[in-house]
């Protein structure tokens, strides 16, 4: 299952992807954590110090190697040129099984603490006025794309501030999409935001309220976001430790409960696979028509196997 979690900026969304991905590897779940935030903070909230460095490259260093891969010997896709990041998989495309002995997990993942972690890049001097951060997303959409999860088997990113998340069709690519939300009227609008996009692709979203301080602010969530708010975590002690650098103890009973929630929504969900295909199918001519065509000189309409079918039943060979 693939979750997002998603958020104003500073509304904690990094702090509970990491307390999420912890929680499921903790419980000896298969998980990977992605980095997807422009802001690449993720190794540090899983536990990196500051005398250690995170060694495994961005995958938006290596797009083009991750294209060569993917593409396989998909007879749709003549070149990594042509291949762009809403290009869905076909027949002899190169499937991803979560963790596999596989090129991209073998050379971008690392562990941090007891989480797999992926990371997309940072946005720095070279990139500024001549691309945007969606640029180096495009490598966690080819991922994601790609990838066949089995059940019990997490997906975990931490993605970018603000409904800048629905820029691609990235949005489309999870299981369930967590909002992080401060009991604030800032922290509410962004709610609301996401909710009007996440409607219209029948996207499932819940809320987590994050530095509840009292009934008070419990009452403000309850009013402004409803039946979508499905859990909330206090303000933690243990998790202001662990940013000082002087961890010690458990997190508190009710903020692990709260993570128990999710993994009970995660969990409940369906995989669809067909609808999955479908989505990307859409997304993908979305893009060729609208910029990806003309930027690469080729229909990528034709890129689409209408004989594919994702998921388990997917041909072997491809995996």
């Amino acid at each position: 299952m693939r979750v997002a979690f998603v958020g104003k900026g500073g509304s904690g969304k990094t702090t509970l992807s990491a307390l999420f991905a912890r929680h499921l590897a903790h419980s000896g779940a298969p998980v990977v954590a992605i980095d997807g935030d422009i802001n690449q903070h993720l190794a540090e909230a899983l536990g990196l110090g500051d005398d250690e460095s995170f060694a495994a490259p961005p995958l938006s260093s290596r797009l083009g190697e991750i294209k060569d891969y993917l593409r396989g010997e998909n007879p749709r896709i003549a070149s990594r040129d042509v291949m762009v990041k809403t290009t869905p998989p076909g027949r002899g495309s190169r499937l991803l099984r979560l963790l596999g002995d596989d090129a991209v997990h073998r050379l971008h993942v690392q562990s941090v603490g007891e989480v797999p972690l992926m990371v997309t890049g940072a946005f720095d001097e070279s990139d500024l006025g001549v691309a945007c951060y969606h640029s180096k997303l495009g490598a966690v959409e080819l991922y994601l794309n790609h990838l066949v999860d089995g059940p019990g088997e997490y997906v975990v990113v931490d993605m970018t501030a603000g409904a800048d998340a629905f820029a691609s069709g990235l949005f489309t690519r999870f299981d369930m999409t967590f909002l992080v939300a401060e009991p604030t009227r800032k922290g509410v609008s962004v709610y609301r935001q996401y909710r009007d996009h996440a409607q219209e692709f029948d996207i499932p979203l819940a809320v987590i309220g994050n530095k509840v301080t009292g009934e008070d602010d419990l009452l403000f969530l309850k009013e402004h976001v409803g039946d979508d708010l499905l859990a909330y975590c206090e303000h933690s002690s243990w998790v202001r430790a662990r940013e000082q650098g002087r961890p010690h103890g458990e997190l508190e009973p009710h903020n692990l409960h709260t993570l128990r929630q999710l993994r009970a929504a995660l969990d409940a969900r369906t995989k669809d696979w067909e609808t999955f295909q479908k989505q990307a199918v859409e997304f993908h001519l979305r893009n060729a028509a609208a910029w990806a065509g003309q930027a690469t000189g080729a229909d990528l309409a034709k890129q689409v196997d209408p004989g594919f079918r994702h998921g388990p039943a997917a041909p072997e060979s491809t995996m």
